[in-house]
């Protein structure tokens, strides 16, 4: 019998990967990492100024130009290490590609200069965020609170979207929204330790909190908000590559995170449950619902992986081809990712109930790594509830919602 049979009939070679040679070590840290509530600063300046970092640039601004397909591989190898590690990857790769699309070619030098540099990026701007900026000669200053920072603690800059105010401190009507990128270090901007999720403790989901923090107008551009994946299929952009919507490739990466972690999981369960004794000392491994469950659990992974896959294949063939994508392409590779995360919960469940009352008295990495895959399915990008919703509209011939 093989030695690992998931391996086998899961086959992922990560001797290729950029990520490979810190893959141990992401290991080793990972429970520490979830204990304090931070990735070990050696990894992570082992993947600052890396190749890692610059996978989702294109050759022009000095980077990878990885396929989606790829990113999505070296995410799954990670996650199934560290998954806040992980999430803070996959966070800094999703919004690089919003922020080139939406600065566009008259940034390209300095979008240049942070991937040459291979620095981190962040892009808080949650649910309850709220920056407004005053205009000053030359400049914006910015007040106020952004959410959600994944990975802001370990970035170098983050993007922010501000909204204009008047002489009487209130935003100016229409709204007049813009959007910038500012160094973590820049005076005036405090991140505040916010994130005390029961998952990804160490991804650093922070607040960013400005005080009359100051930005060059000539580095501000208009934010295209709700509009964002329509506009960008028309405006000028520095590759074809950015035409694709971030959001739509982030449910992808992040469906390749899940696979990853629950691959991991289903390869500890099986080792788990070949050793296991049972009451009055059966073999645990010869139990017909413990074969079920794991071998339903294994399906259920390999369908999820294969979909994903295909989504990214996809998505890679457009931009290859020139194709710009539309409402249709958008809404099919958000709703492939979204079931398969569904899938892979039923998958963990299934874990979870294989290993039973023992599993929960041993402890073991299963209950952390179930606590940081439950944040996947809850993410508003791949969001269930908001997904089908918009779907639904799509197919029913009514227009979506902006949200």
């Amino acid at each position: 019998m093989d030695s690992d049979p998931v391996a086998h009939f899961l086959t992922s070679d990560e001797s290729e990967l950029f990520v490979y040679p810190v893959l141990d070590a992401l290991e080793a840290q990972a429970e520490n990492a979830d204990r304090t509530r931070t990735v070990a600063g050696d990894v992570i300046e082992s993947l600052r100024g890396s190749d890692v970092m610059r996978m989702a640039a294109t050759s022009a601004l000095g980077g990878v130009e990885s396929s989606i397909l790829a990113m999505g591989r070296e995410l799954e190898a990670v996650a199934a290490r560290c998954p806040s590690t992980a999430w803070c990857l996959w966070n800094h790769l999703a919004v690089f590609h919003l922020f080139v699309g939406t600065l566009g070619p008259e940034h390209h030098d300095f979008l240049q200069g942070i991937v040459e540099q291979g620095e981190w990026v962040s892009f808080p701007a949650g649910a309850g965020s709220g920056v407004h900026g005053r205009i000053e000669g030359n400049e914006a200053v910015l007040n106020g609170t952004a959410t959600f920072g994944t990975g802001s603690r370990y970035a170098d800059h983050c993007g922010v979207v501000f909204a204009v105010v008047g002489d009487d401190g209130q935003p100016v009507r229409p709204m007049d929204l813009r959007f910038s990128i500012v160094s973590t270090a820049i005076e005036g901007l405090k991140i505040d330790p916010t994130w005390d999720g029961s998952g990804l403790r160490a991804s650093a989901t922070d607040h960013l909190h400005y005080s009359e923090v100051r930005i060059p107008l000539d580095r501000c551009v208009q934010w295209y908000g709700a509009n964002r994946a329509e506009s960008l299929r028309t405006v000028p952009v520095i590759s074809h590559r950015y035409r694709e919507d971030w959001v739509g490739i982030s449910d992808l990466w992040l469906g390749w995170m899940a696979t990853g972690l629950v691959r991991r999981s289903l390869q500890e369960a099986a080792a788990l449950t070949r050793e296991r004794r049972v009451i009055m000392g059966g073999k645990m491994v010869e139990k017909p619902t413990a074969q079920i469950n794991i071998g339903r659990a294994a399906a259920l992974l390999s369908a999820a992986r294969a979909a994903i896959e295909t989504a990214c294949l996809e998505l890679d063939r457009r931009v290859e081809m020139g194709i710009v994508p539309d409402e249709a392409d958008y809404l099919r590779q958000m709703s492939i990712v979204s079931m398969s995360v569904e899938q892979l919960a039923e998958a963990m469940q299934l874990l979870e109930r294989t290993q039973g009352g023992n599993g929960l008295r041993e402890g073991g990495s299963f209950e952390r790594r179930y606590r940081d895959f439950r944040a996947m399915p809850l993410h508003i990008n791949v969001h269930q509830d908001r997904v089908t919703h918009q779907l639904g509209r799509f197919v029913l011939g009514i227009e979506r919602d902006p949200f």
